[in-house]
């Protein structure tokens, strides 16, 4: 009877902690600019289970982002809600280089092809925002080699570098 209260008490435990865990929803986008090639190259994370659920809820039905179909509804929903301006407040091109998953995450590398970062006038980030009311998002710069971390939240979607 005392083991059975025993693991009863600990698979409680085991839940709450996971439950707390993920409280806190999070991104870091990471740009910095690639002197050989002239492009802002940037670098998007996010918890796994935060795109599952945020895809799940979308379209209703389960996502595997190894498949190339998925992918694109990953990148479809990711273009439009990150996206950079120039100065006269037109849309940057984007190229959408690939994602990787892990366990844990999603990994999404973008190129600002052709692009310092004195061409980027604002910055517009609101990936899982709309999704996640706590969700708060991290995008690090390193214009002239000192980086800069700007955060992004339901009431900032926009910001200049």
């Amino acid at each position: 009877m005392h083991r059975l209260k025993f693991l009863a008490a600990a698979a409680l435990v085991c839940i709450s902690a996971a439950a707390h865990a993920h409280r806190y929803h999070a991104g870091i986008t990471d740009m910095s600019f690639n002197a050989r090639t002239g492009s802002t190259e940037i670098v998007h994370t996010y918890m796994l289970h935060d795109v599952e659920a945020l895809l799940s809820n979308l379209y209703q039905r389960q996502f595997d982002l190894q498949d190339p179909e998925d992918e694109a509804i990953l990148r479809k929903y990711l273009e439009q809600r990150f996206y950079l301006l120039a100065p006269d407040k037109t849309r940057l091109p984007l190229r959408w280089v690939g994602v990787t998953v892990d366990p844990q995450s999603v990994i999404i590398y973008q190129e600002a092809e052709g692009t310092p970062f004195d061409k980027i006038a604002a910055i517009h980030d609101e990936v899982l925002i709309d999704f996640l009311p706590g969700q708060v998002n991290t995008v690090n710069i390193a214009p002239g080699g000192v980086v800069r971390s700007l955060t992004f939240q339901r009431d900032s979607v926009r910001q200049n570098p």
